[in-house]
């Protein structure tokens, strides 16, 4: 019988996914790692009245975020910020950075789209989605006559 050792030091999928497009030409792999390596991570919880959306993205400000909805479709936006740097700073090395990105998700009928509501706290953006009130009714008895 063999053994074979995998060597797996990637704690995470984007970790694996960074080091295999890592290996594309510069030119292609910048492109990939933006557009499909950032996309912060969400929550969506059923509540009883409404669906939370909680999207984590720490280090953006209010003023940030772009939320549109077009034909059902809730899109969530930020435009990347250049970093200002000075002439007495040398960068020797940045893992962090505030990056563009784009998140959209499509609403179904049970969505009350006028009341949708958005906050910013500590590093999450949270949007309510409120049900509509024929989606919310609950359990009820019914009649026959």
């Amino acid at each position: 019988m063999s053994y074979v050792k995998v060597n797996n030091n990637y704690k995470s999928l984007d970790g694996l996914m960074k080091e295999i497009f890592s290996e594309f030409p510069s030119a292609v792999s910048k492109t990939v790692r933006e557009d499909v390596l950032h996309y912060p991570p969400v929550n969506i919880i059923d509540k009883a009245v409404l669906y939370s959306v909680e999207l984590s993205a720490p280090g953006y400000e209010k003023s940030d975020f772009s939320i549109k909805l077009e034909n059902n479709v809730l899109t969530v936006s930020t435009e990347k910020k250049e970093e200002a740097s000075t002439e007495n700073e040398k960068l020797i090395r940045t893992e962090f950075g505030l990056k563009s990105f784009k998140r959209s998700f499509t609403l179904n009928e049970k969505i009350d789209t006028e009341n949708i509501a958005a906050r910013y706290e500590s590093g999450i953006l949270k949007i309510d989605l409120p049900k509509k009130e024929s989606f919310n009714a609950g359990a009820k008895d019914i009649n026959i006559s």
